[in-house]
């Protein structure tokens, strides 16, 4: 994070630029820190250019912080979804009990912090929560949210730190990248990267040596010697891509790499054209992802929460900002598979 009143940002990866303040006489850091933990500001122009300065670009590392059983999950197939940062703007933060202000799941500091670290396929899987993107979450009421509270300024709740948060678009799932990581922060101050994402084998591939399998000891249905974990979950968003006619099955490898899924190297042809599939429909006129589905029911996450939304499904928050339920499939209407287009 730079906080500074010129505009130069020389030494900044132009994949990461750094979130810059305007600092002067009558804009401090103090006060910045309070307008970005100030209701009050969310509308603030001011405070508005400074959260634009933390873009997300095209290969850009994002984080979210998880519980063991998260990990878990995500070792069994869970897509990257919900709130989540750009790891160079928490790379300060290397404890269990600092990280734990940036977990989703409401629970208290644990011993061992986990998180995904992943890179963007494209900026407009993100949305900054803040304005008008996300204006049903900071209304929702205690009873009905898990986690801290959704400010609306774009920045996380914390009394020390100045840290810009993001969401996926509409709380969806994002394909898993290749080569995304699973990481461990023991109260040590290290850094473990546990496992590695294999995209053509959809399995995770465990790096951490015996000095560090201890870590893996309170993940639920984990042994710490299987060398590799395949994932089990199948998802619920996929990538495609297009060569000339032809649709394969595709793979991210950001910022550059969009290829073919296949097993030999050679047959990895560059794509031409990429797209994120899902489905979607409307449930009692509500906008929901269709995660799974059988004949008779269908698991829903919200796309847009807010206190009518919710009351409205009778949705439940399984993590900050994430509301699901499940409903009959027959009373899902516009129920279609949506493609989002990203520009190569």
């Amino acid at each position: 994070m730079t906080l500074t009143g010129e505009d130069s940002t020389v030494g900044a990866d132009p994949l990461e630029p750094p979130l810059m303040a305007p600092l002067r006489r009558d804009l401090t850091w103090a006060q910045v820190q309070f307008m970005s933990q100030s209701v009050g500001h969310r509308q603030d122009p001011v405070l508005q250019r400074i959260r634009a300065t933390a873009a997300v670009r095209r290969g850009t590392r994002m984080i979210k912080v998880l519980s063991a059983a998260q990990l878990a999950g995500h070792l069994a197939g869970w897509l990257p979804y919900g709130f989540c940062y750009r790891a160079c703007d928490i790379a300060h933060l290397r404890t269990p009990a600092e990280l734990s202000l940036l977990r989703t799941d409401g629970a208290g500091e644990d011993s061992v912090a986990y998180a995904l670290r992943w890179r963007a396929t494209d900026p407009i899987d993100f949305e900054i929560p803040m304005g008008a993107a996300q204006s049903g979450l900071p209304a929702l009421p205690a009873h009905s949210r898990v986690g801290a509270m959704v400010l609306g300024t774009g920045f996380t709740p914390s009394t020390d730190d100045l840290i810009p948060e993001f969401v996926t678009a509409g709380f969806a799932d994002l394909p898993m990248p290749a080569n995304a990581q699973l990481l461990a922060y023991p109260g040590t101050g290290d850094e473990v990267v546990l496992y590695t994402y294999q995209p053509e084998q959809h399995g995770w591939l465990r790096l951490a040596g015996p000095r560090w399998r201890h870590l893996l000891e309170g993940v639920p249905g984990i042994s710490p010697d299987r060398e590799y974990v395949p994932c089990t979950d199948a998802g619920s968003a996929t990538l495609v891509g297009r060569i000339n006619d032809n649709e394969y099955q595709a793979i991210a490898d950001p910022p550059d790499d969009f290829r073919v899924r296949a097993l030999t190297r050679a047959a990895r042809y560059s794509v031409q054209t990429l797209a994120r599939r899902a489905e979607q429909a409307l449930w009692r006129n509500v906008p929901v992802w269709v995660l799974q589905r059988d004949e008779s029911w269908a698991r829903l996450r919200l796309v847009r929460p807010d206190a009518d939304s919710v009351a409205s499904v009778g949705a439940r928050c399984y993590e900050r900002g994430v509301y699901e339920v499940w409903a009959p499939v027959r009373e899902l209407t516009d129920h279609h598979i949506a493609e989002l287009p990203y520009q190569l």
